[in-house]
């Protein structure tokens, strides 16, 4: 068995910017290939500057069981790792060895085909991985109950929603008993419930000794799931170690700079003209209390306070 189940060096990826690719015959390509010395000789930064470097000189060790979390900004290189590592590119510069098969997660729907049933790409998935039909059956049930699909398992999976096409390919990326799991920030489309469900799942997986690499924004989580983490900026690795630590060290970096405030210039209120707080309620746009809310629901909030002087246009905020 390897030391190691995933090793990168000196990894680098280039993109062009600015042009479209259109067709090119073979002699355009050949006579670029013939012209490009002589424009590096001639020192123009032309070709240079229609280039950006989504990822530099990246060099890592994973080791066989040990949970990864790779974190940083929109845009900082994350994706890109994962995509050389998980074999969708290729990478400019650099090489990557991974041992294993390898389950990823790194966009809602990867690798399903829109006009097959769910049931038909869980076994096309698990034939992709190198699975035999015997073994995707014997977790076929699993799958499908973790997805959350049962009475759709036989419908095409363009008509499923965002949601249930994310169940599903989550659900068929970790229970199709991969050895390297890669998960991106995929979970943010899923509700609460289904992202605590997951994470779960990715720590089942953990503790079978399998390894996983975990991108996320959600540093609570990755704190508490990774053993490791790893801070990429400008595509390249610019702090490891101690999940707590390194969360600290990114949040503390991205921290915007804040003016100084001379307190002593404030002006002060009268304290016995200060208004008081003597209620507040949560209540839904039916006017009902309530005590918990999900993401995009109204909420309404009813404020009740005594003021010893008329206030003409109160005004409220929320920290």
């Amino acid at each position: 068995m390897s030391a190691y189940a995933i090793r990168a060096e000196r990894l680098g990826k280039r993109y062009r910017i600015g042009q479209r690719e259109t067709y090119r015959s073979l002699r355009d390509s050949l006579s670029d290939a013939l012209v490009a010395p002589f424009r590096r000789l001639g020192g123009s930064g032309a070709a240079e500057s229609n280039t950006i470097w989504a990822l530099r000189n990246v060099s890592l060790e994973i080791a066989p069981g040990e949970v990864l979390g790779i974190i940083g900004h929109n845009g900082a290189g994350k994706s890109t790792l994962l995509k050389i590592l998980s074999r969708i590119t290729e990478p400019t510069e650099g090489r990557a060895q991974v041992h294993g098969r390898v389950g990823s997660l790194l966009e809602v729907g990867t690798g399903f085909h829109p006009e097959l049933t769910g049931r038909e790409n869980i076994f096309l998935n698990g034939a992709i991985l190198g699975m035999r039909r015997s073994e995707i059956t014997r977790r076929f049930d699993e799958i499908v109950a973790f997805a959350e699909v049962e009475r759709f398992i036989d419908t095409p999976v363009k008509r499923y929603s965002s949601g249930m096409y994310l169940r599903l390919a989550f659900a068929v990326a970790a229970h199709l008993e991969p050895e390297i799991l890669l998960v991106d920030e995929v979970l943010a489309v899923g509700d609460a419930a289904f992202q605590k469900k997951c994470l779960g799942r990715m720590g089942e997986v953990a503790r079978e000794g399998r390894t996983v690499l975990f991108v996320s924004h959600n540093l609570p989580s990755v704190e508490k799931l990774c053993q490791r983490v790893i801070v990429v900026d400008g595509g390249r690795v610019v702090q490891e170690g101690d999940p707590g630590a390194c969360i600290s060290a990114y949040l503390g970096a991205r921290a915007e700079p804040r003016a100084g405030v001379d307190l002593s210039a404030v002006p002060r209120l009268d304290p016995r003209l200060t208004p008081v707080f003597t209620s507040l309620d949560l209540r839904d746009p039916d006017g009902m209390p309530v005590s918990a809310v999900g993401c995009g629901e109204t909420l309404e909030f009813h404020i009740s306070y005594a003021a010893p002087v008329e206030i003409a246009n109160p005004s409220f905020g929320i920290i």
